[in-house]
């Protein structure tokens, strides 16, 4: 016979009878069973008798504070999640309620349909194994340094909360990864996750973007269309780059989350939408609030919990675990690819101005220009990725081999193409110019600028391997030793540039 199990129970504290009497109603309906406390010291007394699934607070009580209960619940009943229900227009007591350790909050008046999404959240975190979300196969974060370990202690606890979070870490050192990593151990797990780069949308669509749009309600509004909030309802909503949005549309986001509602544009009335924010930047929040271009209210309610990502030269002892999974992905399934000796030294010593998503570049780049899936210390091609100036870097890049041009990162592209044009500067293409670090004089006096730089550079670059190759007769081994790469590098430069050795 099977057991049947008790229902939820949930711990209403509030000293409006009127307000508790509807609470109780409600939660009743949702079939569950509900204890109510008109004080503090009710409260108090009631917590050790029961396992309460939810214990739901107002933040001003006769005999104290709802806060000293959220401070009591966090500190001594660690799996019960505890909300609180804030005056209308007081978001700052919410935020302070949030940075202590509540899981949520609703606001007076009570919108109903609010609470009982609240109630259904709280309730998915201690839902039996059964009914719980399965946890990811593996964490997202690679890495076994104290400070990845530390990071993802972190994001455990804070998946159990609903408070927002601000994220904080260099470009590159994966943001998103950590925002996904909190919304797969949460219990939104389930639910949509979308990921929002508010430096990416016009704004004038802005508002259409986020909050959706009715027929008709603009031109070539030719169907209804929900927007980032109703496609994230009952998940998460990542405002990547949220440093980026125009304070216009700041003061809108900040009424959507405040409210926990959204308005269509062409719409007369608002949803109500379920999402948990997580915003995330490179750039200093504070200082844009104080240069006016980002709101303070707004940055206060992003900003309730912050989460720091470290740069990946802060945890090089990842750079193991990180390689193999990026190169488990980078790799075809004919094909194993495999590390030769040396190399993870070569990357310790290099200082990753763009974190892991250049260590992704350098190992997507050495790997086009690897033989049979060995990757040498010379196909990192690390002088090219901009080591740190005076780091340990530099010393690791100038024995790494120049750049494969025009293969090179994005912000590596120049210097990289400058560097490959510095050597025929000089009166002899040797050796001795590829170790030294001149000074750049311009690469050509222009009488006007030319009208496409990338057909420019391409242009110097097969002249100077043309020079190379002209001087050592066509013999391409002692060619890439005087320009200081790889033959595999100088044999892709060629194909690329359409260099042919001439017929004889």
């Amino acid at each position: 016979m099977t057991a049947v199990r008790a229902c939820p129970r949930v711990l209403v504290v509030d000293d409006e009878a009127d307000l508790r009497e509807l609470l109780e109603i409600t939660l009743v309906r949702m079939g569950l069973d509900v204890d109510s406390a008109a004080t503090l010291a009710q409260a108090r007394a009631l917590l050790p008798e029961h396992d309460y699934a939810l214990v739901l607070t107002d933040m001003r009580l006769p005999d104290g504070l709802g806060l000293e209960l959220v401070r009591e619940v966090v500190a001594a009943y660690k799996n019960t999640p505890i909300a609180v229900v804030t005056a209308f227009g007081s978001a700052d007591n919410a935020v302070v309620a949030l940075k202590a350790g509540a899981f949520d909050y609703v606001s007076k008046p009570v919108a109903l349909d609010q609470l009982r999404l609240m109630v259904q959240s709280a309730l998915r975190l201690n839902a039996p194994a059964a009914e719980a979300p399965a946890p990811p196969a593996a964490s997202r974060l690679k890495g076994d340094s104290a400070v990845i370990q530390a990071l993802r202690a972190q994001i455990a606890r804070l998946a159990r909360s609903m408070a927002p979070i601000a994220i904080h870490g260099e470009s590159g050192s994966g943001k998103e990864l950590a925002a996904r990593e909190i919304h797969a151990q949460s219990s939104r797990a389930g639910k949509p996750f979308v990921a929002v780069n508010c430096g990416a949308i016009p704004e004038a669509l802005m508002e259409a973007e986020f909050f959706g749009y009715r027929k008709g309600a603009f031109t070539g509004a030719a169907e209804e269309r929900d927007g980032f909030f109703q496609a994230a309802n009952g998940g998460t909503l990542l405002l990547d780059e949220v440093a980026d949005l125009p304070l216009a549309m700041q003061v809108k986001l900040l009424r959507a989350i405040q409210e926990r509602r959204v308005r269509k544009l062409g719409a007369t009335a608002e949803e109500p939408v379920d999402v948990r924010i997580i915003s995330a930047t490179h750039q200093d929040l504070a200082q844009c609030v104080e240069s006016g271009r980002f709101r303070q209210d707004l940055f206060y309610r992003l900003n309730v919990i912050e989460l720091q990502l470290p740069p990946l030269r802060e945890r090089l002892d990842d750079l193991g675990p990180l390689t193999d999974a990026i190169l488990a992905r980078l790799g075809s399934f004919a094909q194993r690819v495999v590390l030769a000796p040396q190399v993870l030294e070569a990357l310790r010593g290099y200082a990753f101005p763009g974190n892991v998503r250049e260590l992704e570049n350098i190992l997507e780049r050495a790997l086009a220009f690897s033989d049979d899936g060995v990757i040498e210390v010379a196909d990192l091609a690390l002088k090219a990725a901009r080591p740190a100036e005076g780091g340990a870097g530099a010393t690791a890049g100038a024995t790494a081999g120049a750049p494969p041009a025009g293969t090179a990162s994005a912000p590596a592209a120049g210097p990289a193409a400058a560097q490959a044009a510095q050597p025929a500067q000089s009166a002899q293409l040797g050796a001795s110019s590829c170790a030294a670090e001149p000074a750049a004089p311009p690469l050509l006096a222009l009488e006007a600028l030319p009208a496409s730089l990338p057909d420019y550079l391409h242009q110097i670059e097969r002249d100077i391997i043309v020079r190379a190759l002209a001087q050592t007769q066509y013999n391409r081994t002692q060619a890439a030793q005087l320009l200081g790469i790889s033959f595999r590098q100088l044999r892709y430069q060629m194909q690329k540039l359409g260099i042919q050795e001439p017929e004889t």
